[in-house]
Order: structure tokens, then C-alpha cells, then sequence
């Protein structure tokens, strides 16, 4: 025997001895109002929440924007709202570059901290909620979870594809832990709450 088996023989005997998973029931948070949490949540992470009372008054809540408004290339992933830049004529992301507003659809959104869920991004123009400058995010009142346990309860990750979850407009604050705005992504981003 050389060294190295015993070196692997006494890591085997020095290793810690098997223990049970934990019970992970009951953990996560506990929310009496989705709505009004998730509301709460998107203005916490330096985002905004209005609210539509069904998908045909999305329109005539973005209208309320100053951001929406003023956009003169809008992206939109949802119905509800007519953009005016086509996707899929688009070869190049480099070609994003000045979208003003994008909107997108949520899959489900959590109330504990206004992460949604975002599988429906673009395609193979996905850059275009990175580089737009802002965002809106239509979230339908029934697909709000209290916890990201929830969440991932629900969640499944497309395959091939991609998806994430969004929570807020870009932030950082690693230069001296001034917090920035805007800095890599969107500089505001609202979530329309529909229901």
C-alpha cells in the first residue's frame, strides 16, 4: 500500500457520520395579503406596483408613466400592450441598445420579496430587459406565492432555455457601498399587478 491509500483511509475514518436531512415543512413566510405584501416588497428592492383591475386596463395603467409615455422604442412580450420594436427582426442584440421600455410577462411572482418569474424574455433577444431602460412587469394577482419556497415549488426551468427571477430595478452598491440605480440594467421597473 502506498501513501495515498492511506490517506484515503484515514479521510474515510475521520469522516463525519451520516445525519438526516431536516424538516424543511413549515419554514418561509407567513403572509396574510399577498398583494398588499408583494406591493410592499417591489417599493422595498426600488421598484413601484400599480395596480390593473383586469388585462384590458394594463394599457391605461403604463399610460399613468411618465417613463412609458416618453419611450420611443418599446419592446412588448404581452398582448395587452402594442410595442413598436419587433423582435424577431432583430439579428443583432447590439441592436437593443436604445430600447426604452420593455415589458414582460411574469410566470408567477413572490410576495416576500417582488422576485418574478421570467421564462418568457425575448428568445434569442433576451438582452433586451438588460438594456432597456425600463421595465415593466405584468404580474396576475393569481400567480403570487408567499416565499421563494413556494416559488420553487412551482417553478420549472425551461429546457433548453433560460429564466430568472426579477426582483426591482438594477442595483449595486459595491463602490463604497453607495447604492446606484440603474447602473447594469433598467433604471426603474414597475410591477402591474392584474386582478
Amino acid at each position: 500500500m502506498g501513501s495515498r491509500d492511506d490517506v484515503l483511509r484515514a479521510l474515510r475514518a475521520a469522516a463525519p457520520p451520516v445525519e438526516p436531512l431536516p424538516d424543511l415543512r413549515g419554514l418561509g413566510v407567513k403572509v396574510n395579503d399577498l398583494r398588499d405584501r408583494f406591493a410592499q416588497s417591489m417599493a422595498e428592492v426600488g421598484g413601484r406596483c400599480v395596480r390593473a383591475a383586469d388585462a384590458a386596463s394594463i394599457v391605461s395603467e403604463l399610460q399613468k408613466l411618465p417613463e412609458f409615455t416618453s419611450a420611443r422604442k418599446i419592446v412588448s412580450l404581452v398582448p395587452e400592450v402594442r410595442g413598436n420594436v419587433d423582435l424577431g427582426s432583430i439579428a443583432d442584440p447590439h441592436e437593443l441598445n436604445d430600447v426604452d421600455f420593455c415589458v414582460l410577462p411574469a410566470e408567477l411572482a413572490v410576495a416576500e420579496n417582488a422576485a418574478c418569474w421570467i421564462a418568457d424574455h425575448g428568445g434569442a433577444n433576451r438582452a433586451t430587459c438588460f438594456l432597456a431602460q425600463h421595465l415593466a412587469v405584468i404580474v396576475r394577482a393569481e400567480t403570487l406565492v408567499a416565499d421563494l419556497h413556494d416559488a420553487y415549488a412551482r417553478i420549472q426551468v425551461p429546457r433548453p432555455g433560460f429564466a430568472m427571477f426579477l426582483s426591482g430595478p438594477s442595483k449595486t452598491a459595491d463602490i463604497e457601498q453607495a447604492l446606484v440605480i440603474g447602473a447594469h440594467g433598467a433604471r426603474s421597473c414597475t410591477a402591474v399587478l392584474v386582478g
